[in-house]
């Protein structure tokens, strides 16, 4: 049973918009393609685990602290008797292990990601004595990219390679023991522990008058965008959108990146650029976001 579902952090959420509507230094982008091919592999990951028919709660993408240090766990699984701890890496091409160290093929040294999951495997442990659980925790590192290999990987490492994760999920499909409330307790301990924006995000410094204006393409980022009667359609990949749903989206879009500023029916309509009514826009701001009406203008949230 799926107990907490996984959703793009804040700062991905930024960064892909950004990324969109100004130059990302160098560091920032690869900071954010990082992030996003690391997201896919984690969801590729989920659409296997909610195929799982067992006694389970699965909470993925879980931002915790324990003695003052934060730490992240991917994918956790609560089963009757053991919780399952998961470190999901979408990792490609050839590496190879060697003395308790990870290396691209060529002999650049990687961060090890089995000593990422042994840490919140451990701390993780840590949180549980606090509150009073007792379940052992096994931690294991997930390679969920086809077209990754480990050479020489080491045999008594909690290692799953991409064409092992079936055969471990079907094997945790077979437990047949039942969860109880201390499972949902804990389950719902964990949750309520969830940091939801991490401290650690690499934003770039942006401001408005910096940022290319216009509504972009859901399906390929495109600001080629035209509106012909209620729909936005994409010149780029032909993809069509009601006008509705870009402002709405439009106008969520610029909350995210300004949390701060006021959105108003003025604000939105030079945010989009090419919507040429702002009636229009007001309406949709009414439908969609509370008013808040004071005494020199009326604004939403």
């Amino acid at each position: 049973m799926l107990y907490k579902p996984r959703c793009k952090s804040t700062e991905l959420l930024k960064l892909a918009s950004l990324n969109l509507r100004m130059s990302l230094p160098e560091k920032i982008r690869q900071h954010y393609l990082n992030l996003e091919k690391g997201y896919e592999g984690e969801c590729l990951f989920d659409s296997l685990t909610e195929k799982l028919q067992c006694d389970c709660l699965i909470l993925n993408d879980l931002l915790l602290k324990a003695n003052q240090t934060i730490f992240q766990i991917d994918s956790l699984i609560i089963t009757a008797n053991k919780i399952y701890c998961y470190e999901i890496k979408n990792m490609k091409g050839d590496y190879y292990y060697d003395d308790d160290k990870f290396f691209n093929i060529t002999n650049i040294e990687c961060i090890n990601p089995l000593h990422q999951m042994t840490r919140a495997s451990t701390l993780l442990n840590q949180i549980l004595r606090v509150h009073g659980f007792r379940l052992p925790i096994e931690g294991f590192l997930v390679f969920i990219n086809n077209e990754f290999t480990l050479l020489q990987a080491p045999l008594n490492k909690p290692i799953i390679h991409p064409t092992q994760i079936k055969q471990h999920l079907k094997t945790i499909n077979t437990l047949s023991n039942k969860l109880n409330k201390k499972h949902k307790q804990l389950a719902d301990k964990l949750v309520s522990l969830h940091i939801v924006d991490s401290p650690f995000s690499q934003l770039p410094t942006y401001n408005y008058e910096d940022l290319q204006k216009g509504i972009t393409c859901y399906n390929c980022g495109s600001f080629s965008i035209n509106i012909r009667g209620q729909k936005c359609i994409c010149t780029n990949c032909t993809t069509e959108e009601r006008v509705d749903h870009a402002i709405r989206r439009s106008a969520k879009e610029f909350q995210l990146l300004f949390p701060n500023k006021k959105i108003t029916t003025h604000t939105i309509y030079n945010w989009c650029q090419i919507v040429n009514s702002k009636q229009r826009i007001y309406r949709v701001l009414n439908q969609h976001f509370k008013q808040i009406n004071s005494r020199r203008w009326t604004y939403y949230k």
